[in-house]
């Protein structure tokens, strides 16, 4: 972020700091209330997506630097036991439990893929782990949502949002870049877990 514009970065700061005190997910919701607090009213006095996970990351790294690293660690270790859970499924980990900026109220973010949503809902059932059910939308694809189903595993909400079969080989827009969302199979996230015990 460019020191040249001061404004600019105190909304970035003002949003990070929003969304992980307050728990809100939504960016231009933070960007909104952030830009009223400091007393931006200009387009270009707003920072982008990616400006502002960048704060949430410099914010984390200030304020939580010892126990965001093991809030970290403890949503993947959920996520790589969901994942083992519901294998069939072929789960994806996603989000900020993935890029490493998740907060306290940050839930496990898993990609399903089955030929029908009831699958998952019915796998759900038959283990008797009580669930919601609800819808997600992604940028760029407005006028589609996906089933997205979550419940608690301990102290971790885990939100399991359901593709078709196909939708493995072509992830849903960041909201954060407009680019494919990354994922990370279950190796991958072992593979995390195993840097940070190294370390």
């Amino acid at each position: 972020m460019s020191q040249r514009d001061p404004l600019r970065q105190r909304v970035a700061q003002e949003a990070a700091r929003l969304m992980v005190e307050q728990g809100i997910r939504d960016f231009s919701l933070a960007k909104r209330k952030a830009a009223e607090r400091v007393g931006a009213i200009h387009r270009q006095q707003l920072p982008d997506n990616n400006e502002i996970e960048h704060a949430v990351a410099e914010y984390l790294r200030i304020f939580y630097p010892d126990s965001q690293p093991k809030r970290l660690r403890h949503l993947r270790e959920t996520a790589l036991r969901a994942m083992k859970l519901l294998l069939r499924f072929e789960p994806r980990l996603v989000g900020p439990a993935l890029k490493g900026t998740a907060d306290q109220h940050s839930p496990v973010n898993l990609h399903l893929f089955a030929h029908q949503p009831e699958e998952v809902s019915w796998f759900l059932m038959e283990q008797r782990i009580p669930h919601d059910s609800s819808e997600r939308r992604y940028p760029g694809e407005p006028q589609r949502s996906y089933p997205l189903f979550s419940f608690m595993a301990g102290d971790v909400q885990v939100e399991l949002t359901v593709f078709p079969i196909d939708g493995l080989r072509q992830a849903p827009k960041s909201p954060v870049d407009g680019r494919p969302i990354k994922r990370a199979d279950m190796e991958t996230v072992r593979k995390l877990l195993e840097e940070k015990v190294s370390e």
